[in-house]
């Protein structure tokens, strides 16, 4: 792995002196874990390829067994930047030290987490105000160190509670915003039956980050946070409305977009993500 790694810093320089001139920025970033499956077996090479799609940011899912100093490297020769990075629910109850250690490692801003614990396909008050305790306390720490906390949204959240709001209306009253804001996976948001666009306009400025990624038409709705992985479509050929979700987003506050595409097929989708968004600006 040593002797890749030097591979790249003795090569980078020259190639990347080259792919800036031939391969415009990406108009926004890449979450990482699009690309899990050949990470997992070439780092410097993927690494290398998602900056020739001309990605210059970047939210991080794991090292794939680099440490980090080492992935830290390989994003600096790429010319890419780790804006957010993820982190369990379970080590903000109790590690929240680490996640902010390892944040600064990697010069990110933003800290998300994509998943609240909860038992089966049911998510419960209690489950709501676990979240709520734990976010709000991490949070606020997290923010006295320089960093922004967002929970990426999966769907489960909007079940319906007693009086007929949803739980995520519950966590956005009940977290505060010092401390605490979302990231907004569109394909999420749409599973359950939402509104990506209603949802930036009923709650402006608490959509910090996003997911930007497209559900193949005719996909049945989910609110259990599951969905194949092969609906995932590139951006602009499914049915939730990309091009005016990016309208919507410049006037609720979203500050960071990336495209997350799950599927097989991640490596040839998200260059034609990336054209649509380009075209459609």
């Amino acid at each position: 792995m040593k002797t890749l790694l030097l591979s790249i810093g003795l090569l980078g320089a020259l190639h990347l002196t080259g792919l800036a001139q031939k391969v415009p920025p990406a108009p926004v970033g890449v979450q990482l874990y699009s690309f899990r499956n050949q990470f997992a077996k070439d780092v410097p090479g993927t690494m290398a390829k998602v900056r020739e799609m001309g990605f210059r940011e970047v939210e991080l899912a794991g090292t794939y067994g680099l440490s980090n100093t080492e992935f830290k490297k390989l994003l600096d020769q790429n010319g890419l930047k780790a804006i957010s990075t993820g982190a369990a629910f379970e080590r903000l109850e109790t590690d929240v030290p680490g996640i902010i250690r390892e944040a600064k490692e990697f010069g990110a801003r933003y800290v998300s987490c994509a998943w609240i614990p909860h038992p089966g396909d049911s998510f419960t008050q209690f489950d709501a105000d676990r979240a709520v305790e734990v976010f709000n306390t991490a949070g606020k720490l997290l923010a006295q160190n320089g960093l922004s906390f967002c929970y990426h949204i999966h769907g489960y959240e909007f079940q319906k509670r007693p009086d007929g709001s949803t739980y995520f209306d519950y966590l956005a009253k009940n977290l505060d915003p010092k401390y605490v804001n979302f990231e907004l996976d569109v394909f999420w948001a749409k599973m359950p039956g939402e509104d990506p666009v209603a949802l930036l306009q009923k709650y402006p400025k608490r959509f910090l980050l996003s997911h930007l990624k497209d559900r193949k038409p005719g996909t049945p709705g989910a609110q259990n946070g599951r969905a194949d992985v092969e609906t995932n479509v590139t951006l602009g050929q499914g049915d939730i409305g990309i091009a005016e979700f990016m309208k919507a987003a410049r006037k609720a506050g979203v500050r960071h977009h990336f495209i997350e595409d799950e599927s097989s097929r991640s490596m040839e989708q998200v260059p034609q993500s990336i054209a649509f968004l380009r075209a459609n600006k």
